[in-house]
């Protein structure tokens, strides 16, 4: 019998170890992914009205155990507790939400058609496996989950391995609310048992939320299997201040974009791309609010930026910093790896970036900001849209009507916010385009993704067949 895996959890703010869990061999995934698959066809005729009800009941155990997984995340993965507080409540919010409008959302739509009664129906597929990170433990899951399983599937979640503590503690939340005990379930497994799963018959379709590299093994196994995959990848996201923004507001926002989860987001700000004529009042406005990010101990209430998610994940964020300034950027704020135990690193900024540097070419998941002068609004678009990835956006801009003309149609992203920073929210498309990945989360087209959107005709009175396709 094959040797369990262990799962090793390291407490970022010290370095100190923490829990170990035993994970699952291949035998026990496949016995579990077994027992998933055998659940679907009762499941997928459950009632939206129990299916709702049972979210509902999932929503009020996130709130009632929020102090708790609060504390988990921290000892995990380094969140400070407010912020785990609220990943939490987000996460109750969405399951109220699709609990409330899946039904809405997967009615039958009808369709004009002059041969008779013509409609989609959105039925679920099956088993649907979730390769999830560790940079929002809860959310990123429930993000997932709720809307997946509203709409009649099941679903397995293969989750980040410095998070266990947290995968097990979402399927005890599904089985404290009541639902089927095996409606879903968590896998303690390694990334190289992810493969087989996707190839395995029982899986329906496979979503993921990581890095460019895991989107493409995982795309590349989806699609040698034929199998649906939707994908949330990395970001680069741009803001644009054009020249008439209230610059110590467009530094706010700037600063709240950049710091969201230390830093640590794939729709965090990252590259603020700055009209000229305010590029050294935004600069110094920007100093003066992403100073205030004081790294803190995340156990204690009034922390709001605690350490990286591991001394790796640090180090290689210092890497590409230093990089950048050999380059030729300006370091302005920050930039120096503290003399203390655990993953810490300062709010940083560099300035005067530029192509070729890596704060310009790279995704850099940590906390720091890039500013990139531009020459007039034009070349601030150009640079905006000169990156790999397609996420989120923001322009800030006094003029509403130009900001929205810009964030609607020339920004090359999945999302534009005009004066105010990227979010999700469980009513609001999310997803990205070129290496930020496909397909959408949230909103009534996430709830669609994982469902066979089947075309439906009832003729009316005797009909003849069509001779053509």
């Amino acid at each position: 019998m094959a040797a369990k895996p262990v799962f090793q959890t390291v407490d970022p703010a010290t370095g100190q170890k923490g829990r170990v869990y035993d994970g699952h061999t291949s035998d026990e995934a496949g016995a579990i992914l077994g027992q998933v698959h055998a659940a679907f066809p009762a499941w997928r005729e459950t009632p939206f009205a129990e299916r709702a009800r049972l979210m509902k009941a999932a929503a009020a155990v996130l709130r009632r155990r929020k102090d708790e997984f609060a504390a988990l995340m921290t000892a995990e993965m380094g969140k400070t507790l407010s912020d785990g507080r609220a990943e939490i409540e987000k996460c109750a919010a969405n399951c109220d939400f699709f609990a409330d409008n899946a039904e809405r959302f997967l009615a039958d739509e009808p369709l004009p058609f002059n041969g008779g009664e013509a409609f989609i129906a959105y039925n679920p597929l099956g088993v649907i496996l979730a390769v999830m990170p560790w940079n929002f433990p809860f959310w990123q899951v429930f993000r997932f989950a709720a809307p997946t399983l509203m709409a009649g599937n099941t679903a397995i979640l293969k989750h980040a391995s410095n998070v266990p503590g947290s995968a097990l503690a979402i399927e005890e939340v599904f089985r404290e609310a009541g639902f089927p005990e095996n409606v879903f379930r968590t896998l303690l497994i390694g990334s190289g048992e992810v493969k087989p799963l996707i190839e395995d018959d029982r899986v329906a379709a496979v979503t993921l939320t990581g890095s460019v590299p895991a989107g493409r093994s995982v795309a590349a196994a989806a699609g040698g299997a034929l199998k649906k995959v939707v994908l949330e990848l990395g970001g680069s996201d741009p803001y644009i201040v054009l020249s008439d923004a209230d610059v110590d507001e467009a530094a706010g926002i700037a600063a709240a974009a950049r710091m969201v989860n230390g830093g640590q987001s794939c729709i965090a700000g990252k590259r603020f791309v700055v009209l000229k004529d305010v590029a050294q009042a935004f600069e110094a406005a920007l100093v003066e609010k992403m100073s205030a990010y004081l790294p803190a101990d995340p156990t204690t209430e009034a922390a709001k930026f605690g350490p990286m998610q591991s001394i790796k994940a640090r180090d290689d964020i210092h890497d590409q910093v230093v990089r950048s300034i050999q380059s030729g950027a300006r370091l302005v704020l920050g930039g120096e790896i503290p003399d203390r135990p655990g993953a810490w690193y300062p709010a940083t900024i560099l300035a005067d970036v530029k192509p070729g540097h890596a704060a310009y070419d790279e995704e850099v998941f940590g906390p720091v900001a890039a500013i990139i002068v531009a020459q007039d609004e034009e070349d601030a678009i150009r640079i905006a849209n000169d990156t790999e990835f397609g996420l989120g956006s923001g322009v800030l801009t006094r003029n509403l009507e130009r900001g929205r003309e810009i964030a609607a149609r020339r920004i090359a992203a999945g999302m534009s916010f005009v004066n105010q920073n990227v979010r999700s929210d469980p009513a609001l498309p999310f997803g990205g385009i070129k290496h930020a990945g496909h397909g959408r989360e949230c909103s009534h087209l996430g709830i669609r993704e994982f469902t066979n959107t089947k075309t439906v005709m009832v003729a009316k009175g005797k009909s003849a067949p069509s001779a053509t396709e």
